[in-house]
Formats: structure tokens, C-alpha cells, sequence
């Protein structure tokens, strides 16, 4: 009698401290994989995230990084693996409750004709909700743009629509942000300047975060740990000093 209480106690012990892992874990991929016939875009990869971490993705053009990050709010469906969010497996949860929770920012902004505050109530509108001026606004402010409410989106800069385009995914009050290389597409200037308002939005925010990225540089910049791709295989992972030696 004795030994078996120990047993339980010892496993009640296991699943408390399981529960613990899982409760922290925002993100958590599973031998996370897809291909398309022969061709493997991605293969097998598992890696999990806490509240605020920021992983980053890096690897050769054709690696398979942008076809991975599209699989983490299934944009594109697995073949292999899954995703749990917060535990639960997102194969559980309806596509665009999904896509509210974990916002993307893409390469390059993709906004719909209008004004600028129209795109960033786009998300909850399609929810049936409406959101009030005065969060609009502190949004805006947020990413840089304050007084831009009104402004036509055809008027705006390449750095100014990807503010707006960060806007709108976190309108959607997500718990992860994905980014896909989301200043490449900017000069220079643009890209150092909308960089520093991205990650200052996702620390402020404690968003848990992956970005995509070619410049290993902005990789050191962004993130924690950075996760390397070839092939759509992982050939490397860890810290970014160990990856990367920053």
C-alpha cells in the first residue's frame, strides 16, 4: 500500500509539473511537417515557445522558412505534426479563431481599399464587432502613426502600410505574432526605423513571437533563439550566440 501511494504521489507530482510546462507554453510544434507529393517543403519540426519569447527563423533562400511560419496558423495544412496553442492542438479550433490568436505580418502589406482605420477594424468587424474609435487611435499611436485614422491607404509610404498592417493584426488581440521578413521589401532607413517599432509593439505587448528572416543581423537584433532551415529540415537550433555567434 505504501509503495503504490508513492507511486501516485510521485505521478500526481509528473502531471502537476506537465501541467505547469504545458500552461507555459504559448506555442509548441510537433514533428511539424509538409510536402506536396515528393517534395518536402517542410520536415519534422518541434520546437516550443514561452510567453514573450521570440524565435527566429533563418536559412538559404528556398529553405522552407516562410513555409513553415505559414503552417503555424495553417494558412497551409500539415501533412505531418501539429501545432498546440496554449496547449490546445490547433486542429481543434476553428481557422479564423485561429488566425485571431496567432496574427501574421507578411513581407509585404496587403491592405484593402479604403482608409487606414477601416483596415485595422477589419479583423473584428468580421468578428461582428466594432471596434470604438479611441482603440483605433491607440493603436495607431502605438505603431507611429497617430492622426492617420482617416488617412486613404493609396497615400501611404511601403514603411507606413506595414505599420498599418501591424495594426491590424494586433487589433485582433493575438497571443502570437508572426512575421514574414516584414521589412525587406523597405529601403534602408524605412526597414531600421519600422524594425525598432515592431519589436518595442511586441515587448510591450509580451507577444510571443517568429519571424522570418534572410539578414542574421536582424535575426541578433529580434530574437532569443533562432531556429535554422535547409531543405525544409532543421540543421541548427538554440541560442541566438550559439546559432549564430553574436
Amino acid at each position: 500500500m505504501a509503495e503504490r501511494a508513492c507511486r501516485l504521489a510521485v505521478l500526481a507530482m509528473v502531471n502537476s509539473s506537465n501541467s505547469i510546462s504545458n500552461a507555459r507554453s504559448i506555442l509548441r510544434s510537433e514533428h511539424l511537417g509538409r510536402r506536396i507529393g515528393d517534395v518536402v517543403l517542410v520536415a519534422d519540426v518541434s520546437f516550443e515557445l514561452a510567453r514573450a519569447e521570440i524565435l527566429a527563423l533563418v536559412g538559404p533562400s528556398g529553405a522552407g522558412k516562410s513555409s513553415l511560419l505559414r503552417l503555424l496558423n495553417r494558412l497551409d495544412q500539415p501533412t505531418e505534426g501539429t501545432v498546440y496553442l496554449e496547449g490546445v492542438d490547433y486542429r481543434q479550433m476553428l481557422p479564423r479563431e485561429l488566425r485571431r490568436r496567432v496574427g501574421m505580418v507578411t513581407q509585404r502589406a496587403f491592405l484593402f481599399p479604403g482608409n487606414v482605420a477601416d483596415n485595422v477594424r477589419y479583423g473584428p468587424r468580421q468578428r461582428g464587432e466594432e471596434l470604438p474609435q479611441g482603440r483605433v487611435e491607440s493603436l495607431l499611436l502605438d505603431v507611429g502613426l497617430a492622426g492617420y485614422s482617416e488617412r486613404d491607404v493609396a497615400n501611404l509610404s511601403g514603411g507606413e502600410a506595414q505599420r498599418v498592417s501591424l495594426a491590424r493584426a494586433l487589433a485582433n488581440d493575438p497571443v502570437v505574432l508572426l512575421l514574414d521578413e516584414p521589412t525587406s521589401a523597405l529601403d534602408e532607413a524605412s526597414k531600421l526605423v519600422v524594425e525598432a517599432m515592431i519589436l518595442r509593439v511586441v515587448r510591450d505587448s509580451q507577444l510571443t513571437c517568429v519571424i522570418v528572416t534572410h539578414d542574421n543581423a536582424q535575426a541578433e537584433r529580434f530574437a532569443e533563439r533562432v531556429l535554422v532551415l535547409d531543405r525544409g529540415h532543421v540543421t541548427k537550433t538554440g541560442s541566438v550566440r550559439e546559432v549564430l555567434g553574436a
